[in-house]
């Protein structure tokens, strides 16, 4: 799978998902950092990649329609801590084998996620 970070995530969320077999680029990588939610969408859209963010933004389906994008991750937990994030990051990678994610929004909490597709 191809995956893009967000720049609100650790550095090394793309790794995880590299040594995990995907191919993961990350905002900061592009010189994108600090552009409009709109300019993520379309990079992540262009390059067929679903995006992974912290971003809440994102979550909005009037403004972000999970039918357009590769998949849609967003990260709603407890603690934006960097461990914690990454640990999150780390227990999603199995689930991409399992669950769909092109044209899915995936609501990632702690204990939970929730995809939704229409």
């Amino acid at each position: 799978m191809r995956f893009k970070t967000d720049e609100n995530l650790p550095e090394e969320s793309a790794a995880i998902l590299c040594e995990a077999g995907h191919d993961a680029h990350t905002i900061r990588e592009q010189a994108l950092g600090g552009h409009p939610d709109g300019d993520v969408a379309t990079v992540c859209k262009r390059e067929l990649r679903a995006l992974v963010t912290l971003d809440l933004d994102f979550a909005d389906i009037r403004s972000y329609p999970p039918e357009e994008f590769e998949g849609l991750i967003v990260l709603r937990v407890g603690s934006q801590a960097r461990g914690h994030v990454l640990n999150v990051i780390r227990k999603l990678v199995p689930m991409f084998a399992t669950e769909p994610l092109a044209k899915h929004l995936w609501i990632v909490e702690d204990e939970r996620v929730r995809i939704w597709n229409r």
